[in-house]
């Protein structure tokens, strides 16, 4: 199976339900991101914010953030390469990516309490 990495902008959350807008994007991915683990997917999300010895310790993390800035973020990386900058993978890339149907990347997460 595919490592997905993820390189967030520095944000409070990943799952975009704080602040004073919520970003739909955000929920997206944190449900996304889930459905993978769940499927036994290694999927990391980085926040520049919490974790930036991440970016510091990524390379090709490192390069592109001293190159381009942080406007350059969020940052995919599967497998040790760049997929996309600038936004996030699509529901279609990722099927794509990891063969699993747009149902299961786009369910709703259960989350045990």
């Amino acid at each position: 199976m595919k490592k997905i990495e993820i390189f967030d902008p520095a944000m409070c959350c990943s799952t975009g339900v704080c602040g004073p807008s919520v970003n739909p994007e955000l929920i997206r991915m944190a449900a996304v991101t889930e459905n993978l683990k769940a499927k036994g997917y290694e999927i990391i999300r980085y926040n520049l914010a919490n974790e930036p010895h991440a970016f510091a310790e990524s390379p090709i993390i490192s390069k592109l953030l001293n190159e381009k800035g942080p406007d350059v973020l969020p940052v995919t990386v599967v497998d040790g390469e760049i997929k996309k900058v600038k936004e996030f993978l699509t529901n279609e890339e990722l099927q794509e990516l990891t063969g699993l149907t747009k149902e299961t990347l786009a369910a709703k997460p259960r989350i045990q309490l």
